[in-house]
Formats: C-alpha cells, structure tokens, sequence
C-alpha cells in the first residue's frame, strides 16, 4: 500500500474513533479488507491513539486562537497523524509529511484546511 493511501485510511479510522467510542482493533477489522492491513497504516493508528495526550500537547502549544476541541474532525486528526510521523516515526521527510497532510485536507477538509493545516505543522518544526 503505498504511504498516501495508508495516511488516507488511517484518517479515516482515527475519525471514527474520533467520533465514537470505538474500540480500536474493531475499528481497523471493519474499515480494513485483509490486503489492507499495511504495517506503516496499523503503525499510524496505533501510534496516534497510544500517543494522543502527547500529541495533543503538541498541537496546542502550536495554536493561535484555537483550541483543539474547536478545530474539525478532519483538520484535528490530520494534525495528530502528521504530528505522530514528525515526532515519532521520523521516517519521511518533514516536507513530504506536510505536502501529504496539506494534499489530504484537501480531499477531505474544506477550502481553507491545507493552508491551516500546512500554518500549524510548520510552526511546529
């Protein structure tokens, strides 16, 4: 599975169990087919649910005028899977994290989510 299509799913996922009280390994079972289960999309799920508080400290500390519980699903969850990559995997460069994450919130956010997105993740870097 290539790396935009992991990052893609694994969004979608992080969103239910974003919106719901979700279990995680239910989640993946039901969202995922069998040829589907990608370790770096099973590393980004996991890793952003056992790290939340801690990525989530990140994110705050990086907004202006907002708070996490303000910002939409889709922006708040695409902030945590790049946040998860930047901090923690460290295996893609930071420019490739945040053209994805920019690419992605275009697809699913709204007109202005890549620029907000592509503001909080550079003050973070």
């Amino acid at each position: 599975m290539k790396r935009r299509i992991a990052r893609e799913k694994a969004l979608q996922i992080l969103f239910s169990l974003d919106n719901e009280e979700y279990d995680v390994t239910t989640t993946i079972e039901y969202s995922l087919t069998e040829e589907e289960h990608d370790p770096f999309l099973l590393d980004l799920v996991q890793g952003v649910v056992d790290k939340k508080e801690e990525i989530d400290e990140k994110i705050k500390q990086h907004l202006v005028k907002w708070s996490l519980s303000r910002l939409a699903v889709v922006e708040r969850t695409l902030l945590r899977i790049a946040t998860y990559e930047l901090f923690y995997l460290k295996d893609a460069p930071e420019s490739v994290v945040i053209n994805e994450s920019i690419e992605i919130a275009h697809v699913f956010g709204d007109d202005k989510s890549g620029k907000f997105i592509n503001g909080v993740l550079s003050k973070m870097l």
